[in-house]
């Protein structure tokens, strides 16, 4: 089974595969399992389906996706447009939408970095995670897992695991920091990913 990486950020330059996947060891130690894809993510999209349209067409087979943060708005977008491509789906981290502070600090930098109103709203609207409805989460059909932020922040707060949780069935894997914060270690991260992704079960 490949597994496809997609990595956080929001439009933010700083961060891409190599800065979230690559220097924080996921990329190698996944490796070690088997053939993973980690692409770039297509800088300042204007929406969420062209993220999942990206995704879509990067593989013509089955994947694992293991989705960190914002990164799971683009990686559900491309399970509810593709489910046939999508085999497993691992959401970690993933970034709490409808917070008001976070929402308005998220809205404003976004708009210093260009994005007109139209867009802003398109990529801050949505449910539980932003660009998808809950009743399109809650229609998905593969297994899902999903890993919280531990310690929690702002930005990746509890109560958007619990949601994913009610609306999926999701699997709850172990709690770690995100990357690429300093505290992140990969090996346990790796280990779950390994045992939910590539499972037969």
């Amino acid at each position: 089974m490949t597994l496809l990486l997609v990595a956080g950020g929001f439009w933010q330059d700083e961060i891409d595969a190599e800065s979230f996947w690559g220097r924080t060891g996921v990329l190698d130690g996944l490796r070690a399992h088997g053939e993973v894809l980690a692409p770039e993510r297509p800088r300042r999209a204007r929406s969420w389906a062209a993220e999942g349209d990206f995704l879509a067409n990067l593989v013509t087979e089955p994947v694992t996706v293991v989705a960190g943060s914002n990164g799971c708005s683009a990686a559900a977008r491309f399970a509810v447009a593709r489910p046939q491509l999508v085999e497993r789906l691992v959401l970690a981290w993933p970034a709490t939408a409808h917070d008001p502070e976070v929402d308005g600090f998220t809205r404003d930098a976004l708009r210093e970095l260009g994005a007109d109103d139209d867009t802003v709203e398109a990529l801050l609207g949505g449910g539980t995670l932003r660009g998808v409805g809950d009743d399109e989460l809650r229609g998905l059909g593969m297994p899902v897992a999903v890993v919280p932020s531990e310690p929690e922040n702002r930005m990746h707060q509890r109560y958007t695991v619990d949601a994913i949780k009610e609306l999926t069935g999701a699997t709850e894997l172990p709690g770690c920091p995100e990357p690429p914060m300093p505290a992140f270690q990969p090996d346990g991260f790796v280990h779950s990913v390994v045992q939910f992704g590539l499972s037969r079960a």
